[in-house]
């Protein structure tokens, strides 16, 4: 069995740092200090989100139905995410987001994929997840 290998010290929370390699077909070590892949320093829960947007081809409404949640929900993992791999916007991309996800909602309103209640309450989630930040 493989387990995740853990990117924080249980004890002290720094950040753990790889300084062994085994072959496991001939057993051939290497021992130094590697620096790990950026993905696999994620918690469990951002990796399996970035999984699904990867299997979704990036569709978020794909992401939506996949995982049963809603679209403000998927972009606040998406956020999650990129902070855990430290790729977070810049504030200039947060205004732009923002308008892009509010518009989102209400072309999901005006095409009937949603009820004018759901389109409130995930404008609502944005102003609470801004008001969170």
């Amino acid at each position: 069995m493989n387990y995740h290998a853990p990117s924080r010290c249980p004890v002290c929370g720094k950040e753990m740092e790889v300084t062994r390699l085994k072959c496991g077909h001939c057993e051939t070590e290497l021992a130094g200090r590697f620096q790990p892949c950026r993905f696999c320093t994620l918690e469990k829960k951002h990796l399996e989100f970035v999984e699904v947007f990867l299997r979704c081809r990036g569709s978020i409404k794909e992401v939506e139905r996949a995982l049963g949640v809603s679209y403000p929900t998927v972009r606040n993992m998406m956020d999650a995410a990129l902070a855990a791999l430290g790729l977070d916007g810049k504030p200039e991309a947060e205004a732009s987001r923002e308008a892009e996800d509010r518009a989102d909602i209400l072309g999901r309103l005006s095409d009937g994929e949603i009820d004018v209640e759901t389109a409130l309450r995930e404008l609502e989630a944005m102003k609470g997840a801004r008001q969170d930040d």
